[in-house]
């Protein structure tokens, strides 16, 4: 897909105050450690994560999403928003709709549309394309698209497991191991008819390998999330789905100054560069200090760069997406 006439009109972000280190968590779970002598600071060294962030268990995502949108409107009237699309991995429940929520919260209008979108970490991306599609075809004028992610559960959740159950294997440690490298975070985008200092979203393509979905598995509510993952396999089979969709992107929004990838890790980041042949394009990372914020990851990102002032006007940014299940999902952004 392609647009000629979206832009992103304005964008906030919100994160939690709750900081747990790497070197933390394995304090808490030393006993583990000891038992099937893994050497500490194994867990900082596999993944380049320092720290990561959450909220409380219990905290609604509605929340957290609403938090960041209201940061995203401040210079908009609600009720000029046509469409709000929630996307992050965590939902205040299965029905109604958490968008409902962050659509109330806020006091968007009747005529505002609302839905949830879903897809691991690229439901914000997937919601992008869903909504330029719609103002590119003049639909809609403009579009909230907001994630709320909490990693809180998943963090004490997958320790208490551990603590608890002395017998475990080291293979069964292994697959716990990615719940440590998740992070929290909030992330709202206002995508409207492109204006003069908007920066452009150019289009970009999606490519899905399903053959992979039980590579990584997760379940559970606002205060109790469990999730098992075989890293190694699901990083090879997502690098070789990513390297597919490039080929496919790079026709589509061209030459790129800057590739921000998917926040997952140190080796992720080196492979998914290595593989894509992308390792002389500057890039921006959030990891080593938020860890992976889900589906919040890449538009943080996006962000965190546009602070730090590193962004020169006309410069081309690529947007890197993959997500368990697997799919792959590639933008492309003009500042």
């Amino acid at each position: 897909m392609k647009f000629e006439n979206v832009g992103i009109k304005s964008f906030g972000y919100f994160l939690p105050d709750q900081v747990l280190t790497s070197n933390e968590i394995e304090d808490q779970i030393s006993h583990t450690y000891e038992r099937l002598k893994m050497a500490p600071g194994r867990l900082e060294l596999m993944t380049g994560i320092k720290e990561r962030r959450f909220w409380s268990p219990g905290t609604a995502p509605s929340h957290l999403s609403y938090e960041a949108a209201k940061l995203a409107l401040r210079e908009t009237p609600k009720e000029e928003i046509d469409l709000l699309i929630h996307t992050s991995v965590c939902r205040d429940f299965l029905e109604p709709a958490t968008a409902s929520l962050v659509h109330q919260k806020l006091g968007l209008s009747p005529s505002c549309t609302f839905f949830d979108l879903s897809n691991a970490c690229l439901g914000f991306l997937n919601a992008m394309d869903i909504a330029a599609n719609l103002i590119e075809c003049g639909k809609i004028k403009n579009a909230l698209i907001v994630s709320g992610e909490n990693s809180g559960p998943l963090l004490l959740q997958t320790i208490k497991h551990i603590k608890e159950n002395s017998n475990l294997s080291r293979k069964e440690v292994k697959k716990l191991f990615a719940n440590f490298t998740i992070g929290s975070a909030a992330v709202a985008f206002l995508l409207s008819k492109l204006g003069p200092d908007y920066p452009k979203l150019l289009g970009g393509s999606s490519l899905v390998d399903s053959s992979a979905s039980h590579l990584c598995k997760g379940s559970g509510d606002i205060n109790s999330l469990m999730m098992e993952t075989d890293s190694e396999k699901l990083m090879e089979k997502g690098i070789a789905l990513a390297a597919n969709n490039w080929d496919k992107t790079q026709n589509i929004i061209g030459k790129v100054d800057w590739v921000i990838t998917h926040q997952v890790g140190l080796a992720h980041e080196k492979a998914l560069r290595e593989n894509l042949k992308i390792e002389n394009i500057k890039t921006f990372s959030t990891y080593p200090n938020l860890g992976n914020t889900g589906s919040c990851a890449l538009p943080l990102t996006l962000l965190k760069l546009a602070e730090s002032g590193q962004i020169k006007k006309g410069e081309t940014l690529g947007l890197l997406g993959i997500g368990s299940g697997l799919s792959s999902m590639m933008l492309g952004v003009k500042w």
